[in-house]
């Protein structure tokens, strides 16, 4: 089953989250953009992602051509950078969101977005308020040389008081 990520939009001044305009980030493959890789970081509004995409490609170009490799070599390694965008469109859309001041709320999970929308809004609208925070505590600070007697762990040293 398909684990989505939400994130809602940066907040202005005093407003509150629009759920309207959360998204639902799938885990996963991505077909699109294995196949259509510029077309889909596009259609996701991903600039930078798209900037890397065609740097690399332009290198490999390059490289490629002054290297005299084999055309089936060049088809490899686009087949292969084709791959690692299908596999990593999930993460470079959530480091876009977030780079864009964008916070994740959650996590969902279902058979397709309406039921990860359904089972996500379903738990947030009936979700209680954090507890709050434990009170800090100052670690003990042992000062002087242990003794013979003392117990460190869980079981007494042979011979020693128990």
């Amino acid at each position: 089953m398909p684990t989505f990520t939400v994130h809602a939009p940066p907040l202005n001044s005093g407003a509150s989250a629009d759920p309207e305009r959360f998204v639902f980030v799938r885990d996963g493959f991505h077909v699109w953009a294995f196949l259509l890789a510029p077309l889909w970081l596009l259609q996701h509004r991903l600039w930078l992602a798209l900037a890397g995409y065609i740097a690399v490609n332009v290198v490999i170009g390059v490289a490629v051509m002054l290297l005299g490799i084999a055309e089936i070599a060049d088809f490899f390694i686009a087949l292969l950078l084709a791959l690692l965008v299908g596999f990593e469109a999930a993460t470079l859309w959530r480091w876009t969101l977030t780079r864009r001041g964008w916070r994740q709320l959650g996590f969902a999970i279902g058979d397709d977005i309406e039921e990860a929308e359904r089972r996500f809004f379903a738990s947030w609208t009936t979700k209680k308020p954090a507890p709050p925070p434990l009170p800090h505590v100052s670690p003990v600070i042992w000062r002087g040389q242990p003794s013979p007697s003392d117990v460190i762990g869980l079981f007494p040293e042979p011979g020693g008081n128990p």
